[in-house]
């Protein structure tokens, strides 16, 4: 039986991973809409998220979440943080018990604080999980750009699969058994984009900028270890590499949003205007929450929960922060909270 996988979600960096797998093997994308998977078949072009990218021919895309996965033996699920327990329950009866499945999500469930792979572990119990997280904005990586991500898994099988199956000379694939320190930092990052698209908005510059981004890498880390987590992990692609790629880039969802927040747009209008999804900001009252069960004290991400929130204006959330007491830099991994 010939190998082959599926990628479930035809979103910029789905259709990304997509493309570079069916050079490899057989690959099915799988869309929600049908008009979309039909226009990836017919044009070999995903002009909703990947505008002015070829794709290749051998890739086929199907509305079918049965048709996607039939036969697959590895599942790669590109599904925001807020369907994937629905699409994982649907798809749990056509994939067989020994398929990996590995998350591209970085967020967290709003109801449960769950991180995806535990999503995945109670709607798809038994197979093998991991996560593909890391500084990858699906425009570069599209168009050839160098770059490197992480597959974290528990799995060092399932590590070597995904890095046969997605390491190119223009994508390194690392490894990492930290799953928990990499998804984690994969949500935190998104939230601390936000605040650094709202610097920008108000208007600030880059020591500004660079501060924000280098406490809320202090947030991480409290947050990862309280967890955990590897703090080697916070070092990592999937920590450091990734907060610097979404908080500085005018491609990324969640600045952009941040941006439009910070110039004193309301979140119901800016998220209107988007085609794709700004993970922080489902992620960021989910992960406050989470922390303080923890004793663990996030006051960046606190404040961007209460400005997508409406209980606040970027503004006012600046001024919050920069009111704090003062306090030592360097907290030992021992006492979280400060």
């Amino acid at each position: 039986m010939e190998s082959r996988i599926a990628v479930i979600g035809a979103g910029s960096w789905g259709t990304t991973l997509a493309s570079i797998a069916s050079g490899r093997i057989a690959t099915t994308l799988w869309a929600r809409r049908e008009a979309l998977a039909l226009t990836i078949n017919s044009q070999h072009a995903n002009p909703d998220y990947l505008p002015d990218v070829a794709l290749p021919v051998s890739l086929h895309a199907t509305s079918s979440l049965r048709e996607a996965a039939n036969g697959a033996t590895m599942v790669i699920m590109g599904v925001p943080s807020h369907g994937m327990r629905e699409v994982a329950a649907k798809l749990a009866p056509h994939i067989g018990n020994d398929v990996a499945v590995i998350s591209l999500s970085k967020g967290l469930e709003r109801s449960s604080h769950a991180r995806m792979t535990q999503v995945l572990a109670e709607e798809l119990p038994g197979r093998p999980l991991g996560v593909l997280t890391g500084p990858n904005l699906a425009r570069e990586i599209a168009a050839g750009q160098p770059a490197a991500t992480v597959v974290a898994t528990a799995d060092p099988a399932v590590g070597s699969a995904v890095q046969s199956l997605l390491h190119t000379d223009r994508l390194r694939i690392y490894t990492n058994p930290d799953v928990v320190g990499c998804e984690m930092a994969g949500a935190i990052k998104n939230v601390l984009a936000l605040a650094a698209g709202m610097s920008v908005g108000l208007g600030l510059g880059d020591s500004s900028l660079a501060a924000l981004v280098t406490r809320g890498l202090a947030e991480m880390g409290r947050l990862v270890v309280a967890m955990g987590g590897d703090p080697l992990t916070v070092a990592s692609l999937a920590g450091v590499g990734d907060l610097v790629a979404t908080c500085t880039s005018p491609l990324s969802r969640n600045r952009s949003v941040g941006v439009a927040l910070g110039s004193g747009r309301a979140v119901q209008e800016v998220l209107a205007d988007m085609r794709m999804v700004a993970e922080g900001v489902k992620s960021a009252r989910p992960l406050v929450e989470l922390a303080d069960g923890l004793g663990v004290e996030m006051p960046i991400s606190e404040q961007v929960a209460d400005v997508v929130e409406g209980r606040c204006t970027a503004a006012g959330s600046l001024g919050s922060l920069m009111a704090r007491s003062a306090k030592p830099e360097f907290v030992p991994w021992d006492k979280l909270s400060t």
